[in-house]
């Protein structure tokens, strides 16, 4: 066990983990706060729990709401082995239903960014505005030999050193040399809890998923974050994205890499609420 697994634990025990029955099966998720709506996307190597700086911090202002998607946490899993983007989008979409939830402010991060821009391509009256933190824009536009190379490398990686393995050696790029402790707990304790079929299922999803092809299709606000540090979507394939939605803004952090939510907590929860406020404030004017 990592010395640092206590501390984890302990974050995110301040959110308990709750389920909710609906249309689409089991969703699990967190929560916190009272107000307007986050909702928070988490990437492929994590889950609801890696959101606790941000459970804790905006939930202050916002009601905040991390799931847990298709076949991570509680969730069930997708019925078909190779879901697209737009299946996770209907299990949010379901999910918002089941929690009353009309319309709210998304923040995703890496793979979570292909939900979001699938959700907001469909759904686009739903979402207030999109925070896209170091996307992942899916390699469906790339040749089908590509795709399965990208896909075998994340599936060969997975039966080699399995969860709690992949969580000792989070790959280069997730973390800056100088993420605190906190950090690095909060992404060990997320990879070792991931389950084999929501980890493959969204592998696929990524492989043939193409973010920039929904882009287009959402009018509405949207801030592209990516970071210096990052190896994994690096920041020139980020802004790219961001050009690639009609009102998309860039914005690059120097220093953390790709779990910036983690890597530097605060500027990112800055980031959110200023562009939350903004965006719920011009929707009711």
């Amino acid at each position: 066990m990592s010395p640092d697994s206590g501390l984890a634990d302990a974050r995110v025990a301040r959110h308990p983990l709750e389920e909710r029955r609906t249309a689409r099966g089991v969703v699990s998720f967190r929560a916190a706060g009272a107000g307007p709506a986050l909702c928070l996307l988490h990437g492929i190597g994590s889950q609801s729990g890696s959101w606790a700086p941000q459970l804790d911090a905006l939930g202050a202002r916002y009601r905040v709401i991390a799931w847990d998607a298709p076949g991570y946490g509680r969730s069930d899993a997708l019925a078909s082995p190779a879901p697209v983007a737009a299946d996770y989008a209907a299990s949010l979409d379901a999910l918002w239903d089941a929690l009353g939830l009309d319309r709210a402010v998304v923040v995703a991060s890496s793979l979570g960014a292909l939900i979001a821009g699938a959700f907001a391509a469909r759904w686009p009256a739903r979402v207030a505005g999109l925070v896209l933190l170091n996307p992942a824009g899916g390699y469906g536009r790339a040749d089908s030999a590509d795709r399965e190379a990208k896909l075998a490398v994340r599936l060969d990686r997975l039966a080699a050193l399995g969860p709690a393995g992949m969580a000792r050696e989070l790959a280069p790029g997730m973390l800056s040399p100088a993420a605190p402790a906190a950090a690095r707990a909060l992404a060990a304790w997320s990879t070792a809890r991931l389950r084999p079929d929501g980890y493959a299922q969204a592998a696929r999803m990524l492989a043939g998923g193409s973010l920039a092809d929904d882009a287009a299709r959402y009018d509405g606000p949207v801030l592209v974050v990516a970071a210096s540090g990052d190896t994994i979507t690096p920041p020139a394939e980020c802004e790219a994205l961001a050009a690639a939605f009609p009102h998309g803004a860039f914005r690059l952090l120097e220093g953390p890499g790709h779990l910036a939510y983690l890597d530097v907590p605060d500027t990112v929860n800055a980031l959110v609420a200023e562009f939350a406020a903004t965006c719920l404030k011009e929707a009711t004017a």
